[in-house]
């Protein structure tokens, strides 16, 4: 296949653009992107508009057309940095690359080891360290973004030590070559150039507009040796094994459990548009609700005026209620970030409901609607409940059967036929008696009993798991590892 960097442009209609397209959504629906056959269409028709050599052009026409949602953009950018890498004998472990352009007779002076080959042009392989260090710091200085692409490949070949078949990650790769470019002691260098070159001293706002421009030039100069990198994966290793090494989850497909420090910061991104979503999706759910009973005396009523004939029945249209929410959330262990996010989701859409109260537990239980009273911000409220709740009974180990009895002691004469119960947990009891019964008299009383599962299915009623006994006192258990399928158990809320 053909990258877009180097080939003659053809139609946009012709096979082989059509079968590099369709490649591509394959790879992008691969990682997770929803992407409808219209907007393939759209994608085709935007590049016959643009250059397809100019790489930048051609990206953020297929991301114009292609990507829906800020969240997608990191996983588009990945595939298609896989996907369209140049590919090639130039591109090969240990073959060669673009020459180094010559240095005029200025920088041959800054560059007195510099006389002899390898300095004036050619491929730069007799270039010292040294000479490779004073090139780059040139480059830099000058903003050269031509001679910053030849560096790049060069410290790429002699730096990162790049071995064909060897199954070690781009990180390592791109650690080793940063490492001997040593880029925070030339950023110093820079910057102290820019003080010795000016003609006055520089003021703290001079310097700092400096160093910015240097930060952004050397930034630049790291994404050149990223991509050198990875277009020599993809040339060892082919694209379909590069791009299922990359591929990482889309937020609303983190499981929570898992999560780390980056992807629980594109949670919380991902759960406002969320949020906003499904609160228009109940509202419009409520509004048009299925007719009711037939009324019998309007329809009666109503076919007077067509001779007696019930031409046009008229029904009782129901009275759409918002539900009553009570959320009982275990927040021991790492169950703790799935009760987090699902308490920002339920309150971030209680408008939705009559009233919203939640409580929380690990042995013991404490109610925390409190916490949510009067805030802005959600998060905050949910680490006060992570910090301020009185939940610890005896060890601070999870017993759901002593946490649930003592639930419905406190607050069982509350559960209601509007009271629709959600219980978060994984239901591991630590082998202490379940005391499922609780369930099954707040089923009685309660319009509906649902159960949201952190844990995959493959793992209920393992260990110390009960979620089974629970299960049959519900209306519903439902896996929810992530937000794709928090999303979906929303939608059969009523």
């Amino acid at each position: 296949m053909t990258p877009p960097e180097t080939a003659v442009a053809p139609a946009a209609g012709s096979s082989p653009m059509l079968e590099l397209l369709t490649g591509f959504i394959s790879e992008l629906r691969a990682a997770g992107l929803p992407v409808s056959l219209t907007e393939n269409l759209d994608a085709m028709e935007a590049i016959t508009h643009i250059p397809i050599e100019d790489r930048e052009a051609f990206k953020y026409a297929l991301a114009a057309t292609l990507v829906k949602n800020n969240a997608h953009w990191r996983a588009f950018e990945t595939v298609f940095e896989v996907y369209f890498s140049l590919r090639g004998a130039q591109y090969s472990l240990g073959g060669d690359h673009e020459d180094l352009p010559e240095l005029d007779d200025d920088e041959a002076d800054l560059n007195p080891e510099g006389a002899g080959a390898g300095v004036g042009g050619g491929s730069g392989e007799a270039l010292s360290p040294e000479q490779l260090a004073e090139m780059l710091f040139q480059a830099l200085q000058r903003g050269d973004d031509a001679l910053m692409r030849a560096l790049a490949r060069q410290a790429v070949t002699r730096y990162a030590g790049m071995e064909p078949g060897r199954p070690v990650g781009g990180t390592y790769y791109l650690y080793r070559t940063l490492r001997n470019l040593d880029l925070d002691d030339v950023l110093d260098r820079l910057v102290q150039q820019a003080r010795d070159d000016a003609p006055a001293p520089l003021t703290p706002l001079e310097e700092r507009l400096e160093r910015d421009e240097f930060e952004t030039r050397i930034d630049r100069l790291k994404k050149e040796i990223e991509a050198e990198i990875r277009r020599r994966l993809v040339a060892d290793r082919g694209v379909e094994a590069m791009a299922k090494t990359l591929r990482k989850p889309l937020p609303e497909d983190v499981d929570f459990m898992h999560a780390s420090r980056e992807e629980l910061v594109g949670l919380r991104k991902a759960i406002y548009p969320l949020t906003r979503k499904l609160a228009v999706r109940l509202a419009r759910k409520r509004r048009h609700g299925r007719k009711g009973p037939l009324d019998f005396r309007n329809t009666v009523r109503h076919s007077l005026s067509y001779g007696g004939v019930p031409v046009e029945p008229k029904f009782r249209y129901p009275r759409p209620a918002k539900p009553e929410i009570f959320v009982v959330a275990d927040i021991s262990g790492s169950v703790a970030a799935f009760a987090r996010f699902t308490l920002q989701l339920v309150y971030a859409i209680s408008s939705q409901f009559s009233r919203v109260r939640s409580f929380v537990f690990i042995d013991g239980i404490d109610e925390v609607t409190r916490f949510f009273e009067g805030v802005d911000d959600i998060g905050e409220a949910v680490h006060r409940v992570n910090t301020e709740a009185d939940v610890v009974w005896v060890d601070g180990h999870s017993d759901y059967g002593h946490a649930f009895e003592v639930f419905w002691e406190r607050y069982g004469r509350e559960v209601g036929p509007k009271t629709t119960v959600m219980i978060l947990g994984d239901a591991r009891n630590n082998y202490h008696a379940s005391q499922a019964w609780v369930l099954g008299e707040m089923r009685k009383k309660a319009r509906h009993v649902y159960w949201l599962n952190p844990e995959p299915k493959a793992y209920w009623d393992t260990g110390d798991s009960i979620v089974g006994e629970y299960g049959i006192h519900c209306d519903g258990t439902y896996e929810c590892r992530n937000l794709r399928q928090l999303e979906k158990f929303v939608e059969v809320l009523e």
